[in-house]
């Protein structure tokens, strides 16, 4: 994570986001001064009110220079003003009694931190991690780290994966619809996941001396997993594209969260203590987000 020197993140952030401190809430004995509101000429004017996002959310733009900039703004309990940008932009979350007028104080004070990363999803976005999947005869999808080649008109007149050859054959005739290989190869890789996720959480569970309580396969745009209080783990099917050393990590950190519900030094050591190569797999996801996947 690239942060400003003032920002006091409450957890472990990934480079994707920034958390900023904030002056003090309304009846608070804080002595941290709140900043003044901008001048009428000031480029961080109150902007009028505009429509929400799908989410809820509030979609918004800020004049910064000869730049604009376009953000999404939640509103939360949280005591501080957070950022977080992604495949979609940038979007801020404040507490529900911090002005406008202090939110865009923030916006340009780490106006810089704001563009670069804005400029390096652009990026990752235009070198896509996967390439494109043409639906047909021959196609290849990957699969373990590996491709898998994808071979119509299966003798057995069943699916049928062979590792040794990598490749799936698939009951379909040559002039099959590409939405009806898409379906079908789909099919088979949510499979693959459910199976071998379940096989990795029994493993590592055992290796924490942890119990979680259930466990299904997600299809979220933007997280490899997920772990509620509860002890209930979700995992992105789409792991199934990399290597078993990825999938480990992703396990092993969803377990981990059933030790310590945060990212703190503790979170990380748990993590280390059943997967010690966790560094080189959380990069490869940070440079892999489920966003840059080719859409099957």
């Amino acid at each position: 994570m690239q942060k400003s020197p003032t920002s006091q993140p409450a957890a472990a952030l990934d480079n994707r986001q920034l958390d900023l401190p904030l002056f003090a809430e309304p009846g608070s004995t804080s002595s941290s001064p709140s900043p003044s509101a901008p001048s009428a000429g000031s480029p961080v004017a109150q902007q009028p009110a505009v429509p929400l996002a799908p989410d809820g959310s509030k979609l918004r733009s800020l004049a910064i220079g000869s730049r604009t900039l376009h953000y999404a703004l939640k509103r939360s309990a949280r005591r501080s003003i957070g950022f977080a940008i992604d495949s979609t932009g940038l979007t801020i979350t404040a507490p529900r009694w911090v002005t406008l007028a202090d939110i865009e104080t923030a916006i340009t004070e780490k106006q810089r931190w704001i563009f670069t990363k804005l400029i390096e999803w652009q990026t990752r976005v235009e070198q896509r991690a996967l390439p494109k999947v043409d639906w047909k005869d021959g196609a290849e999808v990957p699969y373990l780290g590996q491709p898998v080649r994808v071979t119509l008109g299966s003798p057995q007149g069943t699916l049928a994966f062979s590792a040794a050859d990598a490749a799936l054959q698939v009951p379909l005739p040559l002039q099959a619809d590409p939405q009806q290989i898409k379906d079908r190869v789909q099919g088979w890789l949510q499979g693959e996941a459910k199976r071998l996720f379940g096989e990795r959480l029994a493993i590592y569970a055992d290796k924490l001396g942890v119990d979680y309580r259930a466990y299904a396969l997600s299809s979220a745009a933007t997280r490899w997993g997920s772990c509620s209080s509860d002890g209930k783990i979700r995992l992105n099917w789409r792991l199934i594209h990399f290597p078993l050393s990825i999938i480990d990590y992703v396990v092993a950190h969803e377990l981990a969260h059933l030790r310590e519900m945060n990212h703190s030094p503790r979170f990380w050591q748990t993590v280390e203590s059943i997967f010690p190569e966790f560094r080189e797999a959380r990069q490869t996801l940070k440079s892999h987000p489920p966003e840059l996947l080719p859409t099957l």
